[in-house]
């Protein structure tokens, strides 16, 4: 039988990986997306931009796969059903929008901006380990600075 604190700790373990799966996978989307994005941009230097975001994310499932797996566990390997969907939305609305570079970009923003807010929010709520909390806050950053890039992005669409 286990005692209060193995149960405690088993229980602490089990939401950082669920939390540390839950990143993993809605990046697996976000690169996915990322690479929907580029195939359906016109703009050679936005094609660039989304090459490099999907570049990005895939370096961050890779840098949550290997501190999932520091934990003993096994890690997830695709994405979700809803990012399947959201991508399906990304087409959609292009195929219905004047400008198509600006209805991808539009998406884009959208998905980095709810990016944000989900490393945001779990980077408040729970207490990670420093070591994948570092991870989670360089991640976090690198997304933000996306963010602060809106108006280049904005103005690489209009070209």
């Amino acid at each position: 039988m286990k005692t209060t604190l193995e149960k405690a700790k088993e229980q602490n373990h089990e939401k950082l990986v669920d939390n540390l799966q839950e990143l993993l996978e809605k990046n697996y989307d976000a690169q996915k997306g990322f690479k929907k994005a580029m195939e359906d941009a016109k703009n050679p230097r936005l094609k660039t931009f989304l090459q490099h975001q999907a570049a990005q994310r895939s370096r961050f499932t890779n840098e949550l796969t290997q501190e999932i797996k520091n934990l003993n566990e096994e890690p997830k390997e695709s994405g979700s059903f809803t990012g399947d969907l959201h991508r399906t939305w990304i087409d959609i609305k292009s195929a219905l929008s004047g400008n198509e570079d600006e209805a991808v970009l539009e998406e884009c923003i959208r998905g980095e901006k709810a990016s944000w807010e989900e490393y945001s929010n779990k980077l408040k709520s729970e207490n990670f380990p420093p070591n994948i909390s570092n991870v989670i806050q360089k991640q976090a950053s690198e997304i933000h600075n996306t963010l602060n890039r809106v108006k280049t992005l904005e103005d690489l669409a209009d070209d």
